[in-house]
């Protein structure tokens, strides 16, 4: 599709500004959801996580190298005494060395200290992705003021730096907890997946170390909003599906949350979740539930990456509150880790590109890199000089925010053509990605890595400048038609800055978005 042709068809559209809706469940401002897709049901036969952070935080993508680290390393976690619940940060001991991965970074979070992620994937093809899962309240009761222990973004960093499969990743989590605790604003998940299988971490508030973990098999679809997990077996020891701490089952009993002799399965999610929550599957939250999520996805089996991209820019599930889109394929054929290869929106994903990032990459365009536009802090403080360059560059998380507010004016009319040139210009970039990673594979192979990397990076930073120059024309033409169509409406409030409502692209409110 040319630009010339999107601009025209904006420009001869016509109708009334129809207002956008607004989802009013307050928790759903500063949390995530993910997809598992196991690799039976992909295209290729890969196993394949998608998602999204949904924090009001600006977001940008890193490439972290490998490091090596002295023996007496240690690395700061936690949360301080600003989080919800009132936390003390700790040192706790760095591994030797750490693994290369790429993750998208954000800073905004009550009390957990800045960069903060919800995951990516390392160079041993280990992804992982953070999503919230509330605990029941009288764990949120019982956790210690200060709370001390690893926080949700630390334990995904971690992960990434240090599992080479995703049951080690698990172990990892279940480790560090027992070692050093777990701090948190009322509990979380962890969805981690590897080449052949995924696992859902339930950590829960209290203090008591309390975590689960289930296995994701070949054929499975999960799709968490919240995080949870349903009904285990209590023989967690004899069942190689399942992890959990030594106390999971135990303290239930004690607490007398779970009766054994009660004749009732144990169902995670209704002894220790939220208890406003009973179906953490059909929650009630966005106009879209996780369970039906899933079936939409399987439904598109032999999911594609072009397939998962469409199910994460869903506009009944994302809204502002999405600070970027991730699809990630963890293949068992990969010949070299510098091909891990990551899609990523810069922004909400309704209305802005999935661009293509190997981990072969060694930087980003500074457009693409971390700007003050919704950084925290950005308010009352000036820019560190050092910055300025980049600074002075355009922002793709600015731009495609211009485009979503845009398209979210009247989406039954905007939308569709936005939603078509983010498809049709992701498609131009599969085309490409068998010559790109054959031509690296090749370099690598007559030992010539760093040709290879200048190959991945040439391509990778240019199709995002390409992305971003498109973002601008898109921009530009939805300008044009909102101010010669339906003509501008100024705000009637004097609050600029909201948690609810927040700006989503469906009429009204209306679900009945073509699937």
């Amino acid at each position: 599709m040319k630009e010339p042709l999107f601009v025209s068809s904006l420009l001869r559209a016509a109708g009334a500004v129809i207002a956008c809706a607004a989802l009013t469940f307050t928790t759903t401002a500063q949390a995530s959801y993910a997809y598992y897709v196991g690799r039976d049901l992909t295209e290729d036969g890969s196993v394949m996580l998608g998602g999204t952070g949904e924090e009001v935080s600006s977001h940008w993508l890193e490439i972290v190298p490998a490091q090596d680290h002295p023996a007496d390393a240690t690395i700061t976690v936690g949360v301080t005494q600003d989080a919800v619940i009132p936390g003390e940060l700790i040192e706790i001991p760095q591994v030797a060395h750490t693994f290369r991965y790429m993750q998208m970074a954000y800073t905004d979070f009550e009390g957990f200290p800045p960069p903060l992620t919800n995951g990516g994937v390392n160079e041993h093809q280990v992804a992982v992705r953070d999503v919230w899962a509330p605990s029941r309240q009288e764990l949120v009761d019982m956790t210690p003021r200060p709370q001390r222990g690893l926080q949700y973004s630390d334990l995904a960093r971690i992960v990434m730096e240090r599992a080479r499969t995703a049951r080690e990743g698990v172990e990892i989590i279940g480790d560090l907890i027992a070692q050093h605790g777990f701090a948190t604003y009322g509990g979380n998940t962890h969805l981690i997946a590897d080449p052949d299988e995924g696992w859902v971490v339930w950590e829960f508030a209290g203090g008591q170390g309390l975590w689960v973990a289930e296995r994701l098999g070949t054929d499975d679809v999960r799709v968490l909003y919240p995080g949870g997990i349903g009904e285990i077996p209590t023989d967690l020891e004899n069942d190689p599906d399942y992890l959990a701490s030594d106390n999971f089952i135990a303290f239930a009993v004690q607490q007398g949350w779970y009766d054994p002799a009660g004749g009732k399965p144990f169902n995670v999610q209704h002894v220790y979740g939220d208890q406003s929550i009973r179906d953490y599957r059909d929650p009630g939250i966005k106009l879209m539930s996780p369970a039906a999520m899933e079936a939409a996805t399987r439904a598109m089996a032999p999911v594609s990456e072009a397939d998962l991209m469409e199910r994460v820019r869903d506009p009944r599930v994302v809204d502002d509150d999405s600070g970027y889109g991730q699809v990630v394929s963890l293949r068992s054929d990969l010949s070299d880790p510098d091909l891990i290869r990551v899609w990523n929106a810069p922004t909400g994903s309704v209305a802005a590109p999935f661009n293509v990032w190997w981990l072969g990459v060694q930087h980003v365009p500074m457009e693409y890199a971390q700007h003050r536009y919704l950084t925290k802090d950005s308010a009352s403080t000036f820019l560190n000089p050092d910055y300025q360059m980049q600074e002075a560059t355009r922002f793709a998380g600015r731009t495609f925010k211009r485009v979503m507010y845009y398209a979210c004016s009247d989406p039954k009319r905007l939308l569709p053509p936005v939603t078509d040139m983010l498809s049709a210009f992701e498609a131009e970039t599969m085309a490409d990605l068998d010559w790109v990673e054959r031509s690296a594979l090749t370099l690598i192979a007559q030992g010539d890595r760093e040709a290879a990397h200048q190959l991945l990076t040439h391509y990778a930073g240019n199709r995002a400048l390409e992305a971003l120059a498109m973002g601008e024309t898109m921009a530009e033409a939805l300008d044009a038609y909102t101010r010669l169509i339906p003509g501008r409406t100024a705000p009637e409030g004097s609050e600029i800055n909201t948690f609810d409502p927040t700006v989503n692209c469906l009429a009204d409110g209306d679900p009945d978005v073509p699937e």
